[in-house]
């Protein structure tokens, strides 16, 4: 392979050779048959751009804003799950990166390195932070908690995640934080020396944000038992109320699929929603994220700040998000190919790849500030 990487498709091939296969395919899965996660990627290549000429292309921004804050295009890293798998410390390399970007990176609550370790990685740098809403309120509490006092700027509630979708190539590896020393994981491990020098020399390993702030949780086999029980198929709406009133900051809703549901998500007061399908991990059959984003845009977003998730692989496929109405666009899996690949240096690489693309495209298309994309740059379909 060429050692130039010019596109995602490079750092995924490069990071399937780096990262052992279980945490590999724990990226590169959806659920059941996976037709929603292959459509969230697909779905962005039925819609056709328009191209103009002969303007003056000149001077051109991708600046904006996004929950209120400054970004250096309308681009945030998603919250993944199990990033500091993908390479030793990944969560703190990732938000490394973002913040030397301009963009802003989202840690998941089922994160390897603690919001300490990012809060400390980052030397204080503002980060966003996702909430799962464990049927154990009081850690629940104590997450909002620790997120406040690591000042993180925004909340990101995922509200599609009450019951686990069936990805089975998860259930077929064992996934397990650290991996299962069994014969095939340790043939297969032995194969990623970079990736092993790197587990080997870091004391992150397992889930910071839960082992150590769960009574009883202080090992693999206690953690698996408390998680197999902690979704909560109860969550509700009064959930998101209580939420709003602990979190003063910005507050997002993720996994918003359905006009309805837009609506309620207003309601409760949030800032922004994400139109987001969990890049097709829960409900397989459901409809790709760019296909849902133009009916919720309309419906809801004078009234809130619409932002979305899923197949995002190019700087193009932010730029027909914006135009179909998104005022922020999310990347999980282009970055984690890039953190993969590469370490720090395949994130920054990853966000460098989509800021010329979208830079480039947004100029095709006769625009200049990506503040005034719309639909307009689309052939009607």
């Amino acid at each position: 392979m060429s050692s130039v990487i010019t596109c995602i498709e490079d750092l995924r091939v490069l990071a399937q050779k780096r990262v052992p296969k279980m945490f590999y395919d724990y990226v590169d899965v959806g659920s059941w048959t996976e037709s929603t996660y292959r459509a969230n990627a697909a779905d962005f290549q039925s819609l056709l751009l328009r191209q103009r000429v002969a303007r003056d292309l000149s001077q051109r921004s991708l600046r904006s804003a996004m929950a209120g804050q400054d970004v250096a295009m309308p681009v945030a890293i998603a919250p993944t799950g199990l990033t500091g798998m993908q390479r030793a410390d990944g969560e703190i390399l990732a938000a490394r990166a973002a913040k030397a970007f301009g963009v802003p990176f989202t840690l998941s609550t089922v994160s390897i390195c603690s919001i300490e370790d990012v809060a400390e990685g980052t030397q204080g740098h503002p980060f966003w932070f996702q909430l799962y809403v464990m049927r154990d309120r009081k850690f629940v509490q104590r997450l909002i908690d620790r997120a406040k006092a690591a000042q993180c700027s925004a909340l990101v509630v995922t509200l599609d995640l009450q019951i686990s979708g069936q990805r089975h190539k998860d259930l077929k590896n064992g996934l397990s934080a650290p991996p299962r020393l069994s014969l095939l994981n340790l043939l297969n491990m032995a194969g990623k020396p970079r990736w092993c020098l790197g587990m080997l020399g870091t004391r992150r390993r397992t889930f910071g944000n839960i082992i150590g702030h769960v009574e009883g949780v202080d090992d693999m086999a206690s953690l698996a038992d408390w998680s197999s029980k902690q979704y909560d198929p109860a969550l509700s709406w009064e959930d998101i109320a209580w939420i709003r009133r602990q979190w003063p900051g910005k507050l997002i809703l993720k996994g918003i699929q359905d006009v309805e549901d837009a609506h309620l998500a207003v309601a409760s007061g949030a800032d922004a929603l994400i139109v987001s399908n969990h890049g097709g991990r829960q409900l397989d059959g459901a409809p790709s994220s760019i296909r849902a984003l133009p009916a919720i845009a309309q419906a809801v977003g004078r009234q809130i700040e619409v932002h979305m998730d899923g197949g995002v692989r190019s700087g193009q496929d932010v730029l027909k998000a914006v135009a179909l109405g998104a005022k922020g666009v999310y990347i999980g899996r282009a970055m984690l190919y890039g953190l993969g690949a590469m370490g720090e240096t395949g994130v920054t690489r990853a966000l460098e790849i989509i800021h010329k693309e979208l830079d480039l495209t947004m100029a095709f298309c006769g625009k200049t500030d990506i503040r005034e994309v719309d639909a307009s740059i689309l052939l009607p379909t």
